[in-house]
């Protein structure tokens, strides 16, 4: 029997998304347990209003890496007991790891819990833990090493689905959003952190075009303020086909836009697997990786070419070709959404 359960996954965006299962699932074992969540800041918002959730510390990662180069040792210091003191305060008698780092095992032995559970823990922190369980599961299957460990803890899984947590502010903003597109809309989630994952640009172009002339929709496009300069290319090529606004909502905001969407098409990224959590249909296009081919929804369909060098995470060995995103056709992509939304309106 648990009273309070620390989870730690600091990052990333996708993976705190795909993991977001796990809260429910316990809840269904032990129904008063207190849920704790650590987590880094880009991703805090995700987990605030999780319904599972009790409560969320951040560890400010970006900067304990600023006192630490800065030979701030004292600061630093007093924040490490600062963090400690905050994880104790709810005397966890669990936590689960589900990073499997050296950091994230460090952040599970200073909650105190006297019990600690590493999924597939490395780079040492196996020793700080009372049990190891190593990754696993289908990995067809989205959130699958979550899943898994779930599993191993002898927990129902049930369905797993994914949960984002939204405010009314997140809200209000799709509901504006909804109102300039009396017709609908339909989501594109371009934007990610490695090259290799990227789908053409020119192809994001001509399918608004295609798109918008098949359903009298617009594309809106979703990204960060990094991703700014790329969406504008986009948008130029699409022209009234796009409804560019990329850089101008936050995450939940973000996600707020995709559960209103008709259809979201997006590579490898944590918008795009909230397509997935939402309920709404998404064509998934995935390349150097492919984390899944299967999200027990069946108006999630994944496009990826099983190429020989396919896929290859961080190590492309293709010269920069990235011929398995390139290969992909925006007839390939049309083809799928058609499946997805067979009520075609015609534009105006």
């Amino acid at each position: 029997m648990h009273s309070s359960i620390l989870i730690i996954r600091l990052s990333a965006i996708g993976d705190v998304v795909m993991a977001s299962p796990l809260p429910a699932v316990l809840r269904a074992r032990w129904p008063q347990v207190r849920i704790t969540w650590l987590v880094e800041p880009q991703a805090a918002s995700l987990v605030a209003r999780h319904p599972g959730v009790d409560r969320v510390v951040v560890w400010p990662k970006a900067q304990w890496r600023s006192w630490l180069r800065g030979f701030r040792w004292i600061r630093l210091g007093r924040d490490v007991v600062r963090l400690r003191r905050e994880l104790r305060s709810e005397r966890h008698d669990l936590a689960l790891d589900l990073q499997g780092l050296l950091k994230s095992g460090v952040f599970a032995w200073l909650s105190g819990a006297r019990e600690r559970v590493g999924l597939g823990s490395r780079e040492g922190s196996h020793l700080l833990m009372t049990r190891v369980v190593p990754r696993g599961g289908d990995i067809r299957r989205i959130g699958s090493e979550y899943r898994h460990l779930a599993e191993a803890l002898g927990l129902d899984v049930g369905d797993f689905w994914m949960q984002v947590g939204l405010s009314d502010d997140d809200r209000q903003v799709a509901s504006g959003l909804a109102r300039a597109h009396p017709q609908g809309y339909l989501v594109a989630c371009p934007f990610t952190t490695r090259p290799q994952k990227h789908w053409v640009e020119s192809a994001w172009g001509r399918l608004a075009v295609r798109l918008q002339e098949q359903f009298g929709t617009r594309l809106v496009l979703l990204g960060g303020p990094g991703d700014r300069e790329a969406a504008e290319r986009i948008a130029a090529q699409a022209g009234d086909a796009v409804d560019n606004r990329v850089g101008e909502t936050s995450l939940t905001e973000a996600a707020a836009v995709i559960s209103r969407a008709r259809l979201l098409v997006g590579v490898d990224t944590g918008l795009t697997h909230m397509g997935p959590a939402f309920n709404v249909p998404t064509v998934a296009l995935f390349g150097s990786t492919c984390p899944y081919l299967y999200t027990g929804r069946d108006n999630t369909v994944v496009i990826y070419h099983d190429l020989p060098c396919a896929p290859c995470k961080r190590n492309p060995t293709c010269q920069g070709r990235f011929d398995c995103m390139t290969g992909i056709t925006v007839d390939e992509v049309l083809g799928k959404v058609d499946a997805l939304l067979p009520h075609r309106e015609t534009s105006a």
